[in-house]
């Protein structure tokens, strides 16, 4: 693939026996841990301006979750070998094989996304001291809320065969996102770089399994994870904290944002009206030296 801007040093290792987990780790081995968690149906590509703009000085540790990106996508049916159970606790529990597998045990900036903020926050719920800065990006750690309708397009593959067959047959959501997610036209060689991971029924699977796995409402498999999550995002409001937001995104619209305001009132935030979804694309010529002067003005306490 024809990946702009997006370094070319790839890492893999084995997260589970017979699957293997792709991540970028770029930067100074001694330098302040920055990681950064993607969602759905992103992968580390999404990071890659951030990671060019950090990584002089940052160690960028990128994961791409099992079946995202340019990790293994292996299937999830009862006889599958190897098998994976696309979940949020394993998302959580591969984030943290990779973290000890890198040997990173000490503070960190926790850079989350999309999904990433479940996956990030549910990871740093076992030793919450440990994430000492947050960078946080249209995304959210607690249920929709009250007033927050589910979003049609969400439903579709949450809820339906026939969404989820259509998803997977015609890789619908990666595409839909591409085109949609974004205020500014995406270059084709960048619409490409966050499809072509998803091209054809096996590769997209984890689009849709994690559609299917949104916590909504008690009983839902993600569920207690979720509400530990937002029950801890409170006591994340004493350490800094840098915003951003696309305020026109469909999913993670004001109400999120709104959300994280109460939980960190003393969060740095930057929100645009002329951004979307991935707002790292339609702004990530503010966002990236913003996000580097927050990090440079806020060094981790060791």
């Amino acid at each position: 693939m024809d990946l702009p801007d997006y370094p070319a040093t790839r890492h893999r290792f084995e997260v589970r026996p017979g699957i293997e987990m792709s991540y970028l780790d770029e930067g100074p081995r001694d330098g302040e841990v920055v990681v950064m968690v993607h969602g759905n149906p992103s992968w580390s590509f999404y990071w890659r301006h951030l990671v060019v703009g950090l990584s002089d000085r940052y160690r960028c540790i990128v994961p791409d979750h099992v079946g995202m990106g340019l990790s293994d996508k292996p299937d999830d049916a009862p006889g599958a070998s190897p098998r994976y159970d696309y979940t949020l606790q394993s998302r959580v529990d591969d984030l943290g094989a990779l973290l000890a597998h890198l040997g990173i045990d000490g503070p960190v900036t926790l850079a989350v996304h999309d999904w990433g903020g479940m996956i990030g926050f549910g990871w740093a719920l076992a030793d919450p001291a440990r994430v000492q800065r947050l960078v946080i990006l249209n995304t959210a750690a607690f249920p929709l809320p009250e007033v927050k309708p589910m979003p049609w397009q969400l439903s579709m593959g949450r809820d339906s065969r026939i969404g989820g067959w259509l998803i997977r047959r015609f890789n619908l959501f990666a595409r839909g996102a591409a085109l949609l997610g974004t205020r500014r036209r995406l270059p084709a060689a960048v619409r490409r770089g966050y499809t072509a991971p998803y091209d054809g029924w096996e590769n997209a699977i984890s689009t849709l399994r994690f559609m299917q796995d949104i916590p909504l409402r008690e009983g839902d498999r993600a569920w207690p994870l979720l509400q530990q999550a937002a029950t801890a995002l409170p006591g994340y409001a004493d350490r800094p904290a840098f915003i951003g937001w696309g305020l026109a995104d469909f999913v993670f619209d004001h109400h999120f944002l709104d959300g994280f305001r109460r939980a960190l009132p003393q969060a740095q935030v930057r929100a645009f009206e002329d951004a979307g979804h991935y707002v790292l694309e339609d702004k990530h010529e503010v966002l990236v030296p913003e996000i580097r002067a927050f990090l440079d003005s806020n060094p981790l306490r060791g």
